[in-house]
């Protein structure tokens, strides 16, 4: 063949190569087997979707099952982009620099293994790095690393997203945008580890078009060579648990939440439900039952600290069913949020009012303390408000201020003491759950370095006084059958002319909820509830 022709193909086949990537990959790419050694490869149908979408967008995130070859594709793209476009910066960030180097070590594989009329030539070669004759290179980071800081880059890959520390990935990205902002691209892909994290806010907006991400889902089923058996030997092997999360894509059961989530999808499935009544200006106090007057009922408050991400909530709690028949979430003053739950309380038979002590709790108790409401909780003082019995065996007056305090105090004794209660409730199946927040809330409730709080991002108010509902119904509401009665006699401020059994029919505004102002008469409060 004359060498003029043989140059006419070679210049066709460049040409084809540079204009498609899966094509490229597909004809003149080899890796690395584990088992089989150098194979040329050849890509699944579902890898050539994903290679053109990344090729096509900008922004792409891939949630993704275990070994699909994601990060091979994610290599393969890289060379392309290097081999075939002049002065790009692609830059691998991982939890772990090893992780990141292997990345390039793939790169590497395939560039040796290119037909040597695709080979342009390194200027740099080493582990971590690769820059070729026409100003194109490749680097590999750790996420401890300063990361994309004052970097130009064409292409951003960051793997295994969810398991980087949030601080470290929020300030890659951030750092990198200045950058990408001008026309670079972005790879984010990983496996799921748990919600609430960047890489699940990511992914979650990236589903609702809010952020500008193609999201790109790969579970398990999507391989042609894997089926059901395959599947439930990734059970035996990793555990039902971790199998969900690296096979099936699931949010839900990856990380460490506190509450099982299997019986967190029990409760979805049998309780919760859309309640009767949504109350309140914004419609976030819920309502699923209304007071029946020969029952008892307890409402248990926590009050936001008072920032813009805090919120207040309570329950209405069914003491005998242990049901929670109302849910409040919302962002509300300490003083409207006090006349609130005296208004509350007081429409369900004076439930006992339970409201967290501390910091800006004192701000709602002094406001239920200066209505007169009778039924106020009140804490031991010390430690020995961990254990009824013993504080009632020492023959402590419950009666006697000196040794009470008004509201629950939650301590480092009673905040795992009051989770433990909640959890076990779940597990023996003896608490009605029936509001879709608390739930949610449920499900973004982990261990943090040993300690039970929300995920970053997320709130667990509905959770903690759930709990602290729960520990009050079996341990603490002995304080409460002993008879404390430490507020004032009776109702000073708070009247309530309407008859004595509420209905949904009763119109708000006739409600007869009022607060005498003196010389301005008496006030509506009934937008309060």
């Amino acid at each position: 063949m004359a060498n003029s022709n043989i140059k006419q193909i070679i210049k066709q086949e460049y040409i084809k190569c540079a204009k498609d990537p899966v094509y490229f990959m597909k004809k003149y790419c080899f890796i690395q087997h584990p088992t089989r050694g150098r194979i040329q490869f050849n890509l699944f149908p579902f890898q050539e979707k994903v290679l053109s979408l990344l090729n096509k967008n900008d922004r792409s995130i891939i949630l993704k099952s275990r070994q699909l070859g994601i990060s091979t594709l994610s290599a393969g793209i890289s060379l392309w982009m290097m081999v075939f476009q002049k002065d790009k910066a692609i830059l691998v960030v991982a939890t772990k620099q090893d992780t990141a180097k292997n990345l390039v070590t793939k790169v590497k594989f395939m560039y040796d293994n290119l037909p040597s009329w695709l080979q342009i030539g390194f200027v740099e070669k080493n582990k971590l790095a690769l820059r070729l004759k026409n100003g194109s290179q490749i680097k590999a980071v750790s996420a401890a690393s300063d990361a994309g800081r004052s970097e130009a880059i064409s292409l951003l890959i960051i793997d295994e997203a969810a398991f980087i520390e949030e601080n470290r990935i929020e300030d890659i990205w951030g750092s990198s945008q200045q950058t990408l902002s001008t026309g670079g691209k972005a790879i984010v892909l990983s496996t799921p580890n748990g919600t609430g994290n960047f890489f699940h806010k990511m992914w979650v907006k990236a589903q609702e078009n809010q952020n500008g991400f193609i999201p790109i889902k790969l579970p398990w089923t999507v391989h042609p060579e894997r089926n059901q058996q395959w599947r439930d030997q990734q059970d035996a092997e990793l555990g039902n648990r971790m199998a969900a999360q690296e096979c099936d894509c699931d949010f839900t059961t990856s990380g460490n939440t506190v509450f099982d989530v299997d019986l967190l999808s029990y409760y979805e499935k049998t309780f919760i439900c859309d309640p009767v009544e949504k109350r309140g200006i914004e419609g976030n106090l819920h309502v699923w039952e209304y007071p029946d007057y020969t029952r008892k009922y307890m409402v248990v408050a926590d009050v936001a600290r008072g920032d813009s991400k805090d919120y207040s909530a309570f329950h209405i709690i069914d003491i005998e069913e242990a049901k929670q028949i109302g849910e409040f979430k919302g962002q509300i003053g300490t003083k409207e949020y006090g006349y609130m739950l005296v208004a509350i309380a007081t429409e369900y038979n004076n439930a006992l009012l339970v409201i967290e002590n501390a910091n800006i709790g004192w701000n709602t108790i002094q406001i239920v303390i200066d209505k007169g409401y009778q039924n106020l909780y009140y804490s031991p003082k010390g430690e020995s408000g961990t254990n009824a019995e013993a504080f009632l065996a020492k023959g402590y007056d419950v009666l006697d201020t000196s040794k009470m305090v008004p509201g629950f105090t939650m301590s480092m004794k009673t905040r795992p003491l009051t989770i433990g209660k909640l959890d076990a409730y779940m597990r023996e199946k003896s608490i009605i759950i029936q509001g879709k927040r608390t739930m949610e809330e449920m499900r973004t409730f982990i261990w943090k370095n040993g300690r039970a709080e929300a995920q970053t991002g997320y709130n667990d108010d509905l959770v903690m006084s759930l709990a602290t509902g729960c520990y009050i119904r079996d341990t603490a509401l002995k304080f409460a059958q002993q008879g404390i009665d430490l507020t004032r006699a009776t109702l000073r401020n708070l009247g309530k002319s309407a008859p004595g059994v509420y209905t949904g029919g009763v119109s708000k505004k006739n409600s007869g909820w009022s607060q005498d102002m003196g010389d301005f008469g008496q006030q509506d409060l009934t937008w309060l509830i």
